[in-house]
């Protein structure tokens, strides 16, 4: 059954919007999974603020070029899913690629980051990124670690200066 000309304006605009909020597009070829997995999968990526879409290439294509952004025809070959990540990049890329090495049947294609296109081994470079939270870890550890070593100096005469007092009561106390 063919698609109304009106209906493909609504999807191309639903791929638009979720374009522009999304920082990261990831392209896979979903071929080979079962309705239950898709879902599976949907579910566990929702959990990193991401959605899945299976998305006809043609329409994907419109959108990716209406709203700015790199539309490879290498991607978008064949039955493709599309994956919008609108919070962290690192957590959907770790999601995919564990789905793609545990099904053997989900393959990433690559993705697309502004006028950028990557390819499968970009995805893994991601996949290697921190997330979030290790992100803001590192930098509150590099923002502390210089003060906690000036609390340390500015401390060092004074317990000095206490080790002498405690030093001269037990020289006074084995003197009595």
């Amino acid at each position: 059954m063919a698609i109304t000309r009106a209906k493909k304006g609504e999807i191309i605009d639903g791929y638009v919007e979720r374009l522009r909020r999304s920082q990261a597009v990831i392209v896979t070829e979903y071929r080979g999974l079962t309705v239950k997995q898709l879902e599976a999968l949907r579910r566990e990526l929702r959990g990193c603020e991401s959605e899945l879409m299976v998305a006809k290439n043609t329409l994907a294509s419109r959108a990716l070029t209406e709203a700015g952004m790199a539309a490879p025809e290498s991607l978008l070959k064949g039955p493709v899913a599309l994956t919008f990540c609108f919070g962290d990049l690192a957590a959907p890329a770790k999601t995919l690629s564990k789905w793609a090495r545990d099904t053997k049947v989900l393959a990433v294609r690559g993705g697309i980051i502004g006028q950028s296109a990557f390819d499968e081994a970009g995805v893994q470079a991601l996949t290697e990124l921190p997330g979030r939270d290790q992100m803001r870890a590192q930098v509150v550890g590099a923002l502390q670690a210089p003060l906690a070593g000036l609390v340390n100096v500015l401390a060092g005469p004074l317990r000095g200066f206490l080790n002498v007092l405690n030093a001269r009561i037990g020289q006074l106390e084995q003197a009595a």
